[in-house]
């Protein structure tokens, strides 16, 4: 029987054999071949550092509350996979029997899924560039989110996987001057690869400053904060112009002492945006843009190489050593940007 790992607990992973069930009509079984580590969300639950360890969010008043009881472990983890469907189900006539298939996945030798819920991999996307459906989902919603005018200056903090995209979705949406801020050089130099004109290091010096010198001291007309660090927030937002628009799209945890609403927040009156393109929220444009929408075109940027994801994939790693990944992005975030479980 195959084995899939499963999150027991934080920083806990133990593989268990599971049964392969029958297929309903509309289902199809996938045969991964390789699966993408999500350093956000998937992260936070590994390391127990997720709200809904305690809470549970109510989607009627949209408020997480107290949930003592909830019995959060154990569960999978994963976010997008490419595989081969191995069997189809009744009715299915959108996939056959050895065609390449991308989506929603958990890490799995097999998986399965309703075939609506699935693409196929397109002639000129790798299995590996598949895997940046996902973060390109998010990075994509959040250049929308920025609202940028052809001629904008345009900052992205943090240069993760949706921080690199998303530097390349804003100079495709219009951006004059992009900025990109991270502490991990490696990271500043993809960034430049993919289009930035400057890149900045926090650490070595006051980058808000910075970039307002570099913009006649007016500041940015829009700053994507994507590092979910509180810190970069408040630069993120000390670097917008006057009335300028801050969106963030990240995760944010723990303790929000390094921002400060007493300062540039009270005096500049910049716009503060939550980019969440998931969870029932509806796109800004919607109707006109619907979540499927926005997934396919991600896949379109991608598929087309109006996006690179060239230089992104730091370690393939065997399935069976995922509890490895899961330490080396814990422990060495320098060091990864994307993660692949290979099977």
């Amino acid at each position: 029987m195959p084995k899939e790992f499963i999150l027991t607990g934080p920083r806990q992973i133990e593989f268990r054999e599971y049964a392969e069930p029958p297929l309903n009509p509309g289902e199809v079984r996938v045969r991964s071949l390789v699966s993408g580590i999500k350093h956000g969300t998937e992260m936070a639950l590994y390391l127990g550092t997720t709200p809904f360890l305690t809470q549970r969010f109510d989607l009627e008043c949209r408020l997480f509350l107290p949930d003592e009881k909830a019995e959060f472990y154990p569960r999978r983890l994963g976010s997008w996979l490419t595989g081969e469907v191995i069997e189809v189900g009744q009715g299915v006539t959108r996939f056959r029997v050895g065609d390449l298939v991308h989506g929603p996945l958990p890490h799995r030798p097999t998986n399965v899924a309703l075939a609506a819920d699935l693409y196929p991999l397109g002639a000129n996307m790798s299995p590996e560039t598949a895997l940046f459906t996902d973060p390109a989902i998010f990075a994509l919603n959040a250049a929308h989110d920025a609202q940028i005018k052809l001629g904008d200056r345009v900052a992205v903090f943090g240069l993760g996987v949706i921080g690199l995209l998303a530097v390349q979705m804003v100079r495709l949406s219009g951006a004059r001057r992009v900025f990109a801020v991270d502490l991990i050089a490696s990271r500043r130099e993809l960034a430049r690869r993919y289009g930035a004109d400057y890149t900045l290091d926090p650490a070595q010096g006051d980058v808000a400053l910075q970039i307002k010198r570099l913009t006649e001291n007016k500041g940015v007309d829009a700053a994507l904060e994507i590092s979910g660090a509180y810190a970069a927030l408040h630069q993120a937002i000390r670097s917008v112009q006057v009335g300028g628009l801050v969106v963030a799209a990240s995760y944010y945890q723990g303790n929000a002492s390094a921002l400060s609403l007493g300062a540039e927040w009270h005096h500049n009156r910049p716009t503060l945006i939550s980019s969440m393109a998931v969870w029932g929220c509806p796109h800004r444009a919607h109707p006109l843009w619907t979540l499927e929408r926005l997934q396919q075109a991600a896949i379109d940027v991608l598929e087309s190489g109006l996006v690179s994801t060239e230089g992104m994939v730091t370690h393939r790693i065997s399935y069976y050593e995922a509890p490895k990944a899961y330490e080396l992005i814990a422990t060495h975030p320098d060091e990864a940007i994307k993660v692949v479980l290979t099977y």
